[in-house]
């Protein structure tokens, strides 16, 4: 019985996706000759992972001519999420706080970047409580000004 395909992106697939993202769409050869990252890979390997992409959902192709020319159907910022989702089920027990704790636990995080994780804490906070209160967010983003002084 064969492996049963799965919902995230493999390293490979990551790389053609990238290209595919940068570019908006391209042939086989459009994307092989995009790929800049070591070790290279061969024509093959490049469409047969464009196939099982197009299998996964994440492209579709157009014939032109006699190319085929794929463009994204899941955009980065949505595969991103979904990786995150399955990375917080996966390990994290569905817990969103022992994800952020397992990364502020991580000695790669300086007091500079905990900072602005703050800061983008309580203007999270603020557009919660704003689209809460009349039901629609009026901008995407709060004026720095606005950031509670505590909150630092």
């Amino acid at each position: 019985m064969p492996p049963r395909p799965s919902g995230t992106l493999t390293e490979a697939e990551l790389r053609i996706m990238d290209v595919l993202w940068r570019k908006g769409s391209g042939t086989v050869q459009q994307v092989l000759d995009s790929i800049t990252q070591k070790p290279a890979l061969a024509y093959n390997s490049v469409l047969t992972t464009i196939r099982i992409l197009e299998r996964k959902g994440y492209l579709k192709h157009l014939k032109d001519g006699r190319a085929y020319v794929y463009t994204p159907l899941v955009g980065r910022k949505e595969a991103t999420r979904s990786e995150i989702r399955h990375l917080v089920s996966r390990f994290f027990k569905n817990s969103h706080e022992e994800l952020v704790l397992n990364l502020l636990e991580d000695q790669g995080i300086g007091s500079e970047e905990i900072g602005r994780l703050r800061e983008m804490l309580v203007q999270h906070e603020m557009v919660q409580h704003d689209t809460a209160q009349h039901g629609t967010v009026q901008s995407g983003t709060v004026p720095k000004d606005t950031i509670r002084k505590d909150a630092k």
